[in-house]
């Protein structure tokens, strides 16, 4: 029987108590990947998609491809926008990326 004893693994009988910290340490990183990550990116692709919604005729623009211009005609996904005498291009709304003021 006492070399039964010898033979049993002797970490057999703490190992509750480590699986429980490293699930809550994973646990941790994961809210914090949350909270430093997830979560701030989710906030800046609903204020950009507030700011498309927003668009409006005469709206002065700077496209991602650094062209300015004036908003001349909006539909559902693009925008008629003219950026010189007699010259309008038609654009992605998705292509804006700021509303100058």
């Amino acid at each position: 029987m006492n070399l039964l004893l010898a033979m049993a693994p002797q970490g057999a009988q703490g190992g509750g108590g480590s699986m429980i910290s490293t699930l809550i340490m994973f646990g941790a990183i994961f809210a914090i990947f949350y909270f430093m990550i997830i979560r701030p990116q989710q906030k800046r692709a609903k204020e950009r998609d507030q700011l498309l919604a927003n668009l409006q005729k005469g709206d002065k623009i700077i496209t991602s491809g650094g062209i300015h211009g004036t908003i001349e005609g909006l539909e559902e996904k693009t925008c008629l926008v003219k950026i010189g005498e007699n010259v309008k291009i038609k654009i992605e709304r998705s292509a804006i990326a700021t509303i100058l003021k």
